[in-house]
């Protein structure tokens, strides 16, 4: 594999695990696991109502921090980061 394929599969490997991840939290946070989660309170919230309402908004901006992290340090490792 050369190395543009092999860059291109990590990238695609990472976008995939952190929609994974998106999903998880927003559908199944907020939407199939919510009466379990609504047993728990987060700032006086019922838990499952706060995933759907707050939490997956949250874990979203964080996944976009970790994709520029992630994707800045893939750049390097495949040598095609943008020298400043």
């Amino acid at each position: 594999m050369n190395n543009n394929e092999a860059y291109w599969k990590a990238n695609l490997t990472l976008m995939a695990s952190l929609l994974a991840i998106w999903f998880l939290v927003s559908f199944g946070c907020g939407i199939l696991f919510v009466e379990y989660l609504n047993q728990f309170r987060l700032f006086g919230f019922k838990l499952g109502f706060w995933f759907s309402q707050q939490g997956s908004i949250y874990v979203f901006v964080i996944l976009i921090f970790v994709y520029v992290w992630r994707m800045n340090k893939l750049d390097q490792r495949y040598g095609v980061d943008e020298d400043e």
